[in-house]
Protein backbone atom coordinates (compact mmCIF):
# COMPACT_ATOMS: atom_id res chain seq x y z
CA UNK A 1 0.00 0.00 0.00
CA UNK A 2 1.70 2.99 -0.84
CA UNK A 3 1.40 6.15 1.44
CA UNK A 4 -0.51 8.26 -1.36
CA UNK A 5 -3.44 6.00 -0.78
CA UNK A 6 -3.25 6.99 3.16
CA UNK A 7 -2.96 10.39 2.60
CA UNK A 8 -6.29 12.61 3.64
CA UNK A 9 -7.68 14.22 0.47
CA UNK A 10 -9.81 17.57 0.66
CA UNK A 11 -10.26 18.97 -2.88
CA UNK A 12 -12.64 21.15 -3.96
CA UNK A 13 -13.95 20.01 -6.99
CA UNK A 14 -16.84 22.97 -7.36
CA UNK A 15 -18.61 25.72 -6.14
CA UNK A 16 -21.59 27.42 -7.26
CA UNK A 17 -24.64 29.13 -7.21
CA UNK A 18 -27.41 26.81 -5.84
CA UNK A 19 -30.58 29.13 -5.14
CA UNK A 20 -30.91 33.18 -4.97
CA UNK A 21 -34.16 34.85 -4.65
CA UNK A 22 -35.37 38.44 -4.08
CA UNK A 23 -38.57 39.83 -3.76
CA UNK A 24 -39.92 43.47 -3.00
CA UNK A 25 -43.24 43.56 -1.98
CA UNK A 26 -43.71 47.11 -1.01
CA UNK A 27 -41.92 48.41 -4.40
CA UNK A 28 -41.67 50.93 -5.69
CA UNK A 29 -43.25 53.15 -2.60
CA UNK A 30 -40.28 51.73 -0.70
CA UNK A 31 -37.99 53.88 -2.33
CA UNK A 32 -39.34 57.20 -1.35
CA UNK A 33 -39.32 56.18 2.22
CA UNK A 34 -35.97 58.06 4.06
CA UNK A 35 -34.66 56.00 6.64
CA UNK A 36 -32.51 52.78 6.44
CA UNK A 37 -33.83 49.79 6.80
CA UNK A 38 -33.49 47.52 9.66
CA UNK A 39 -31.98 44.04 8.99
CA UNK A 40 -32.44 40.51 10.26
CA UNK A 41 -30.09 38.18 8.64
CA UNK A 42 -30.40 34.01 9.35
CA UNK A 43 -27.72 31.90 8.52
CA UNK A 44 -28.17 27.83 7.65
CA UNK A 45 -25.51 25.64 6.86
CA UNK A 46 -25.80 22.02 5.61
CA UNK A 47 -24.49 19.20 3.72
CA UNK A 48 -25.18 15.77 2.10
CA UNK A 49 -23.56 12.77 1.03
CA UNK A 50 -23.24 12.86 -2.96
CA UNK A 51 -21.01 9.11 -3.28
CA UNK A 52 -18.63 8.10 -0.80
CA UNK A 53 -16.08 10.19 -0.58
CA UNK A 54 -18.13 13.62 -2.15
CA UNK A 55 -19.98 15.64 -0.13
CA UNK A 56 -22.60 18.84 -1.33
CA UNK A 57 -22.06 21.85 1.89
CA UNK A 58 -24.39 24.25 1.40
CA UNK A 59 -24.76 27.91 3.16
CA UNK A 60 -28.22 29.59 3.15
CA UNK A 61 -28.52 33.29 3.97
CA UNK A 62 -31.66 34.87 4.04
CA UNK A 63 -31.63 38.75 4.84
CA UNK A 64 -34.85 40.65 5.43
CA UNK A 65 -34.68 44.83 5.48
CA UNK A 66 -37.57 46.19 6.84
CA UNK A 67 -38.56 49.94 7.25
CA UNK A 68 -41.20 50.15 9.79
CA UNK A 69 -43.83 47.44 9.36
CA UNK A 70 -43.28 47.11 5.93
CA UNK A 71 -40.70 44.61 4.26
CA UNK A 72 -38.44 46.47 1.84
CA UNK A 73 -36.70 43.63 0.40
CA UNK A 74 -36.07 40.03 1.43
CA UNK A 75 -33.42 38.21 -0.23
CA UNK A 76 -32.54 34.54 -0.02
CA UNK A 77 -29.10 32.61 -1.19
CA UNK A 78 -27.87 29.40 -1.43
CA UNK A 79 -24.53 29.16 -1.84
CA UNK A 80 -22.89 25.23 -2.69
CA UNK A 81 -19.91 23.42 -2.94
CA UNK A 82 -18.72 19.95 -3.79
CA UNK A 83 -15.78 18.31 -1.98
CA UNK A 84 -14.29 15.40 -2.40
CA UNK A 85 -12.91 14.42 1.29
CA UNK A 86 -11.03 10.74 1.68
CA UNK A 87 -8.80 9.74 4.28
CA UNK A 88 -10.32 11.52 7.26
CA UNK A 89 -10.90 10.05 10.94
CA UNK A 90 -14.94 9.57 11.51
CA UNK A 91 -14.89 11.92 14.22
CA UNK A 92 -13.16 14.35 11.99
CA UNK A 93 -15.94 14.77 9.18
CA UNK A 94 -18.70 16.52 11.05
CA UNK A 95 -15.99 19.37 11.44
CA UNK A 96 -14.60 19.76 8.38
CA UNK A 97 -18.19 19.27 6.68
CA UNK A 98 -19.79 22.01 9.05
CA UNK A 99 -16.72 23.91 9.30
CA UNK A 100 -14.11 24.05 6.80
CA UNK A 101 -16.22 23.62 3.54
CA UNK A 102 -18.73 26.27 4.73
CA UNK A 103 -15.70 28.76 5.32
CA UNK A 104 -14.97 27.98 1.88
CA UNK A 105 -18.22 28.79 0.16
CA UNK A 106 -19.70 31.68 2.34
CA UNK A 107 -17.29 34.26 0.65
CA UNK A 108 -18.91 33.62 -2.52
CA UNK A 109 -22.58 33.38 -0.78
CA UNK A 110 -21.87 36.90 0.54
CA UNK A 111 -20.71 38.81 -2.17
CA UNK A 112 -23.84 37.67 -4.30
CA UNK A 113 -26.00 38.33 -1.77
CA UNK A 114 -24.24 42.15 -1.82
CA UNK A 115 -24.78 42.10 -5.43
CA UNK A 116 -27.91 41.09 -5.60
CA UNK A 117 -29.31 43.91 -3.20
CA UNK A 118 -27.11 46.22 -4.87
CA UNK A 119 -29.09 45.32 -8.30
CA UNK A 120 -32.75 46.10 -6.49
CA UNK A 121 -31.64 49.79 -5.73
CA UNK A 122 -30.92 49.57 -2.04
CA UNK A 123 -27.97 50.62 -0.77
CA UNK A 124 -25.26 47.47 -0.42
CA UNK A 125 -25.30 45.42 2.34
CA UNK A 126 -22.11 43.46 3.58
CA UNK A 127 -23.01 40.33 5.61
CA UNK A 128 -20.29 40.07 8.50
CA UNK A 129 -17.74 37.24 8.65
CA UNK A 130 -18.99 34.08 10.41
CA UNK A 131 -16.56 31.96 12.41
CA UNK A 132 -18.10 28.80 11.95
CA UNK A 133 -15.90 27.06 14.07
CA UNK A 134 -17.85 28.55 16.82
CA UNK A 135 -21.41 28.57 15.02
CA UNK A 136 -20.88 24.57 15.04
CA UNK A 137 -19.81 24.20 18.58
CA UNK A 138 -23.41 26.33 19.50
CA UNK A 139 -25.58 24.52 17.42
CA UNK A 140 -23.85 20.93 19.42
CA UNK A 141 -24.52 23.14 22.50
CA UNK A 142 -27.83 23.53 21.39
CA UNK A 143 -28.61 19.81 20.66
CA UNK A 144 -26.92 18.58 23.61
CA UNK A 145 -29.56 20.71 25.59
CA UNK A 146 -32.53 19.99 23.22
CA UNK A 147 -31.56 16.10 23.82
CA UNK A 148 -31.60 16.37 27.70
CA UNK A 149 -34.90 18.34 27.78
CA UNK A 150 -36.68 15.80 25.94
CA UNK A 151 -34.80 13.24 27.79
CA UNK A 152 -36.28 14.91 31.04
CA UNK A 153 -39.91 15.06 29.76
CA UNK A 154 -40.37 11.00 29.01
CA UNK A 155 -42.03 9.69 31.19
CA UNK A 156 -39.88 7.15 33.71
Amino acid sequence: MSSEATQPVFHIQSVYLKDLSLEQPNSPAIFLEKQMPELEVAINVGFEPLGETTFESTVTATVTAKIGDKTAYLVEGKQAGIFEIRGIPKEAMDQILAISCPSIIYPYLRSNIADMILRAGFPPVHLAEINFETYFQDRMQAQEQAQETANEAKPH
